[in-house]
């Protein structure tokens, strides 16, 4: 594994103790009633959502380092598939957390598009990825 794919999954592993915090973070919201969460139905699913994402996505992430050096591409593209594929499990939660941050959010204000283009740099990144594998 190259250097900069060490450090990037370096950076992924240091980023789970604080998945695992927001976990334990939605565990008491739901344990102890805390107002605007458990009776904001909006709210709670896109915060369970945003965790589950951010879960995922650095597990995708790490798993995904192991074949970026593998790839037939350019060095310069190679960092450019790392970046694109560790922005996901960053842009996607906190578009899901930061849409409905005040806990009277009913609707997702506009930070909700980081959604998508979490989304976006993770689609471009994983198909790049898969051409310079194939």
């Amino acid at each position: 594994m190259s250097p900069a794919s060490l450090s990037t999954a370096g950076v992924l592993l240091i980023t789970v103790p604080t998945i695992a915090f927001g976990g334990v973070t939605l565990l008491r919201f739901l344990m102890r009633n805390v107002p605007g969460y458990l009776d904001n139905p909006v709210r709670r699913g896109l915060w369970r959502a945003g965790h589950a994402h951010a879960g995922v996505l650095v597990l995708f992430s790490l798993v995904a380092m192991l074949y970026v050096d593998q790839a037939a591409l350019s060095d310069p593209v190679k960092e450019w598939v790392r970046l694109s594929i560790v922005a996901a499990p960053i842009l996607m939660p906190l578009g899901f957390f930061l849409s409905v941050a005040r806990p009277g959010d009913t609707k997702p204000n506009k930070l909700i598009y980081l959604t998508f283009l979490g989304g976006a740099s993770l689609a471009v990144g994983t198909l790049t990825l898969g051409i310079g594998l194939v």
